[in-house]
This record gives structure tokens, C-alpha cells and sequence, in this order.
């Protein structure tokens, strides 16, 4: 039995390296830790200093404040319908054209490919006013609807699922084919299958953002009774005053569903990662 050298140079780098990630993820965890922290005190204890991580007397009176004072569960409702929504039809749409760009070929296909993913390189702020006033002309403006249709096509995930397609055997594709199978047939039966960790991501990517979004619904929905949960924290802040308190309470109701989500599917995150770029 041989016995184990260690390498003791390299111990005193891990070990920095070690140290290094975990200060990094505690100065990360830190608001994370103050906004649950302060949504079990009073509003006027919420910015004391130093900060009472644990406060002597927590209370709820917050978390009732949030369920009671506001339509909370109908903006819960609204939130997850339009995550859920935009994330079922980007998906669907990216890995749609992440197919043909993999494993069809076309002409123009790679002039085609770098126009569109180029695309990520204009900010949203710069598209929002033309954007806004396409969807009013369509009549969709205070709808869920043009939420969603605004979401439909995302370079990101194209690019992203275009990159894990083809790290999948091209003769997966082609074997399909020559037994007669549709193109339809061969992305959802053959392609698809092999892609869970890709999609498990882009969906946890997709309904994170659009849970959290706030600047969107700002601009298309009018009706109170359609706000998302995001607009509907707006009401504990006043002309002269915020409920801090209350603000915090509701972030933290708010964050559960993208946390159940991220926990549920963190795997798959890690398998895509590492499977992205590989080509066979």
C-alpha cells in the first residue's frame, strides 16, 4: 500500500483560497441576514446602530401588516401567474431557435446568430419607449398579457441552450432523421431530453427575473387589482414616510417562492455549467 504524499505547498493556497470564498459569501449574506433581521422589529428599530442582529423583542406585527393592510395573496398570485407565464413561453421559444441554430443548417445561420445574440449588447432602457408604445398600440397596455409577450424572445437564453445543443452528438440528430423523424420531432423526442440541466437553468434564470421585476409592471399596468407583489409594496411608502419594516417583511414573503425554486433546481445549474461549450 502506497502511501499518500501531501502537498504541503500547496495547502497554504487552498486555505487562502478557502478563506477568501467564505469572507466573500459572508459579506454577500450580510443585507440578506439584516432584511429578515428587520422585518421582526419596529419600524423606528430598524436602522439602530450597531445593528441588533437579534432583536430583544421580534414581533410579527410586520408580517400581519403585509397580509392585512394590502391585497398581498392577489399580488403573490399575479407575480407567480406572469413568472410562471413568461418563463413557460421564453423557454419554449429559446429552445426552439437554440435548435435550429445547433443542429440545422440554413443560410445566413451564423450571420443570423451573431446579429441576434448582438442584441444583448442594447440595454432595455434604451427599447422601453418604443416597446411601450407598440404594446399600447396593440391594446395591450394594463394587461398581464403584454408582460409576457414582451419576454417571449431572449438572446440570453438562445445563446445559452444553443451552446449546450451542441455539446449533444450531432449523430443523436442525424440518426433521427434517417429513420424518418420530423425536425419537431427529432428537437422534442431526441434533443430535449439531454438538455434538462440547460432548461432546469434558463427556467430558474427566467422566473427569478421576472418574479423580482419592478420597472416593468411600473409601466404597464395601471389597475391596481393587477399589481404584482413588487408594486404592491409600494404601499408603505408614503409622501413623507416608509414603513422599512413593513417593506422588509414583504421582501421576505416575496423571496420564498425564488428560493424554493433555486434550491429545487440548484443542481441542474451546476451540471449545465459544466456540460455549456462542450462539443462532441
Amino acid at each position: 500500500m502506497k502511501r499518500k504524499e501531501i502537498n504541503f505547498a500547496a495547502v497554504p493556497k487552498k486555505m487562502l483560497l478557502y478563506i477568501g470564498l467564505t469572507i466573500f459569501s459572508i459579506i454577500n449574506l450580510i443585507p440578506f441576514f439584516w432584511m429578515i433581521s428587520a422585518s421582526f422589529k419596529m419600524d423606528n428599530q430598524v436602522f439602530h446602530f450597531p445593528i441588533d442582529w437579534i432583536p430583544d423583542e421580534p414581533t410579527l406585527i410586520n408580517y400581519s401588516d403585509v397580509v392585512h393592510k394590502m391585497p398581498f395573496l392577489s399580488y403573490y398570485f399575479n407575480s407567480l401567474k406572469i413568472a410562471v407565464a413568461c418563463t413557460i413561453v421564453q423557454v419554449l421559444a429559446s429552445a426552439l431557435a437554440a435548435y435550429a441554430f445547433a443542429k440545422i443548417d440554413f443560410k445566413f445561420k451564423n450571420l443570423i446568430f451573431s446579429l441576434f445574440t448582438a442584441t444583448m449588447m442594447i440595454p432595455w432602457h434604451s427599447i422601453m419607449i418604443p416597446q411601450f408604445m407598440i404594446v399600447k398600440e396593440l391594446g395591450l397596455y394594463d394587461t398581464h398579457t403584454a408582460l409576457v409577450l414582451i419576454q417571449v424572445f431572449s438572446a440570453f437564453g438562445i445563446f445559452m441552450l444553443r451552446q449546450f445543443f451542441l455539446g449533444i452528438p450531432q449523430e443523436l440528430s442525424e440518426a433521427a432523421r434517417m429513420d424518418g423523424a420530423s425536425e419537431l420531432r427529432t428537437f422534442w423526442q431526441i434533443i430535449l431530453p439531454q438538455a434538462k440541466p440547460a432548461i432546469a437553468t434558463l427556467c430558474i434564470f427566467v422566473f427569478m427575473n421576472m418574479f423580482n421585476d419592478y420597472l416593468a409592471p411600473l409601466m404597464y399596468l395601471n389597475s391596481t387589482e393587477k399589481y404584482t407583489v413588487q408594486l404592491g409594496l409600494k404601499y408603505f411608502q408614503s409622501e413623507y414616510s416608509v414603513n422599512y419594516a413593513a417593506i422588509m417583511a414583504g421582501t421576505v414573503c416575496a423571496l420564498i417562492p425564488v428560493i424554493i425554486v433555486y434550491l429545487t433546481c440548484e443542481k441542474q445549474i451546476t451540471k449545465s455549467v459544466t456540460m455549456t461549450g462542450i462539443k462532441g
